[in-house]
């Protein structure tokens, strides 16, 4: 993968079309050229008319490239990061020259946005970096793949721009694998399964997300294996297929076993309000210890950008998670799951 020089932006670059690429998308065909950055930037590039072919600007991302094709890219100016650094503790699982893996702590937000612009991952990153190359977006610089704030656990951060375009191919090809350990509301009928429904906008609440119609959402699959199942939850291993914004949370909040801890999507007063009332304080005192959903990322395996080796990763449940489990395990179930019946 080449490197350009740390003064490319505003510069020119001009290739040819060979044979081999002839009719292939033009954000495609230029996110397979030496051009380091992800295939989203090149679309925003073209469709602010900084792409050329045969001098004739084009803005559409889909426009058919042929062979003997000239294209042409004036690489527009990233503009300055708004984010300012501040030095805010941070658990760093790994680190070389190109990336980090970082632990993230619950209740923190990875990037700046409205009603959060201080105190984020990214504002931590920055101290820690000294500077991130600004790319792709100056408010998440870095940022491969988020979490939610409450949502625990491992992320990766590129801490260059060819680092953060090979990554984030690996993840739009699925080859970045991300495992999760979470707490569910009920036992479950299987021991293990797969839920494979699209997610999109709710279509009331729009801040929320919500298992939608094909044709109003995109395709979201999450697998699923109950590793522990008590009285009143299940400890729950998670893999990510897909990554659609709020993916297991929804998916488990549809099959009727919501995170526990979830306010947004029924996991937290309103699922405790239809428990067994002789068990409902103790259940209530287990929120009260964990305040946030029991949602960790405990499983990270990617291929780094450079070296071309296998990095695999994983971090341990949170104090939080430990004691959740530990009250919730006081009833553990010894004959397996079973069914459940809604609102138990």
């Amino acid at each position: 993968m080449k490197r350009l020089p740390d003064d490319w932006e505003g510069s020119f670059v001009e290739t040819v079309v060979p044979a081999s690429q002839s009719q292939w998308r033009l954000d495609r065909y230029l996110s397979e050229t030496d051009l380091p950055v992800t295939r989203s930037r090149i679309q925003r590039w073209i469709r602010a008319g900084a792409v050329s072919v045969n001098s004739v600007v084009v803005e559409k991302c889909g426009h058919g490239v042929s062979e003997g094709d000239v294209v042409a890219v004036t690489i527009p100016e990233t503009p300055p990061s708004t984010a300012e650094p501040e030095p805010i503790p941070l658990d760093i699982v790994y680190e070389d020259e190109a990336l980090l893996v970082v632990n993230k702590a619950a209740g923190m937000v990875v990037h700046p946005a409205c009603g959060h612009a201080r105190s984020t991952l990214v504002n931590a990153l920055l101290h820690h970096c000294g500077s991130l190359e600004q790319f792709d977006d100056p408010v998440r610089p870095g940022i491969v793949h988020r979490l939610d704030k409450d949502t625990s656990g491992l992320m990766i951060v590129a801490k260059r721009e060819d680092a953060h375009a090979f990554l984030s191919r690996q993840l739009a090809e699925r080859r970045i694998k991300r495992g999760y350990t979470g707490l569910a509301w009920g036992r479950f009928a299987e021991p293990s399964g797969t839920i494979d429904a699209p997610v999109g906008r709710h279509p009331r609440f729009r801040q929320r997300m919500a298992v939608v119609e094909e044709n109003r959402g995109r395709r979201a699959v999450t697998h699923y294996r109950v590793s522990e199942s008590m009285e009143d939850g299940s400890l729950l291993a998670l893999a990510l297929e897909t990554g659609r914004t709020h993916q297991i949370r929804v998916h488990l909040a549809h099959l009727g076993h919501p995170v526990i801890g979830d306010p947004v999507y029924g996991g937290r007063h309103k699922r405790l309000a239809g428990t067994a009332p002789r068990r409902r304080p103790k259940l209530k005192e287990m929120l009260g210890v964990l305040r946030r959903q029991a949602l960790h990322a405990s499983e990270l395996e990617f291929i780094h950008p450079f070296s071309g080796r296998t990095h695999s990763f994983k971090a341990i449940l949170p104090d939080d998670m430990k004691q959740a489990v530990a009250m919730l395990s006081d009833n553990t179930c010894t004959t397996g799951p079973r069914s459940e019946r809604r609102g138990a």
